[in-house]
């Protein structure tokens, strides 16, 4: 079937891109759209890290129309002109049989570690005054995070961060040349998945963080957005360990721990009101953050989570 793909397209450019576009639109909006659900649905509130701020239908559509501009307007020329770049440095594209699982996970798993060191030091350096003011700060338009939200963002935004889920299969095939489309497929959808599940605003007993100690996930991602400063990171979290950008949010989950403590026996009530205060607090920090990143207030003044 695949070979066949190429032969009944003709034009092996043409069906890498339109394949390559596809596969991108379906799975990010088929992504979104269990986010959607559990968003309507209030049961689940009850695992929403701000559950006081649910996203309304108007603000879905508003993402949905800025998310499919970005898409069209920069990653669908992008992924037009992937295919004879691939092919240039060496990637299979149209040939199968496709690689084994032992050739294909390794290399996805060093696509993940280079991607979130990419994009480590890419997301700090737009957290910096004129490329926050000017690119970021659409993308911190929702302090509170859900799943479509993930690709909101400026143009540039998206062809930076962008840059560092396509470079390294690039620069993996160039250096090796040995690399098959398929898996850049697959490590596609994975890095979606990863990117609005890291935005749905939900920490289930079952999330990937759970099990996987040094994965983000969506608990650690929402802190960013809700704090403006810490946790740059997009899979992993050492890259924040290492360079000591966590401790603003290593200090909110021990506040939360503490908390949670000293009012287990009050009632439910009083613990949702007092972690509402303490999401209130922190996100107050957090526009100060952003106000002195932008550049419309001092420096000196200071932000700290107590």
């Amino acid at each position: 079937m695949w070979a066949a793909w190429y032969m009944w397209i003709g034009n092996q450019i043409i069906a890498t891109g339109l394949m390559s576009f596809l596969l991108h639109e379906l799975v990010y909006f088929g992504r979104s759209i269990p986010w959607i659900i559990i968003d309507a649905i209030p049961y689940f509130r009850r695992w929403k890290l701000q559950p006081n701020k649910v996203p309304t239908p108007q603000e879905q559509w508003e993402c949905t129309k800025m998310v499919l501009f970005s898409h069209f307007t920069i990653e669908l020329p992008a992924i037009w002109l992937f295919h004879p770049m691939a092919e240039n440095f060496g990637m299979n594209t149209w040939q199968v049989p496709f690689p084994s699982w032992t050739t294909m996970l390794p290399q996805i798993a060093i696509f993940f570690v280079f991607e979130d060191m990419f994009h480590y030091f890419a997301h700090q350096a737009l957290h910096f005054g004129p490329l926050y003011k000017h690119i970021h700060k659409i993308h911190h338009k929702y302090s509170a995070p859900f799943g479509l939200a993930a690709e909101y963002a400026h143009p540039a935004e998206v062809f930076i961060l962008g840059t560092g889920t396509i470079a390294g299969p690039v620069l993996y095939c160039w250096y090796t040349r040995n690399l098959h489309i398929f898996t850049v497929y697959i490590w596609i959808t994975l890095r979606l998945f990863q990117a609005i599940d890291a935005h749905s605003g939900y920490d289930f007993p079952w999330s990937l963080q759970h099990i996987i100690p040094f994965w983000s996930g969506a608990e650690h991602h929402d802190f960013h957005h809700m704090a403006f400063t810490n946790n740059f990171s997009t899979s992993f979290r050492w890259c924040d360990r290492i360079f000591g950008t966590d401790n603003k949010y290593r200090e909110y989950r021990a506040r939360i721990s503490a908390q949670k403590a000293a009012m287990k026996n009050n009632s439910k009530s009083e613990r949702e009101e007092a972690e509402r205060k303490l999401i209130a607090e922190i996100e107050a920090e957090g526009q100060l953050a952003e106000a002195i990143a932008e550049g419309s207030m001092p420096a000196s003044k200071s932000i700290k989570v107590q």
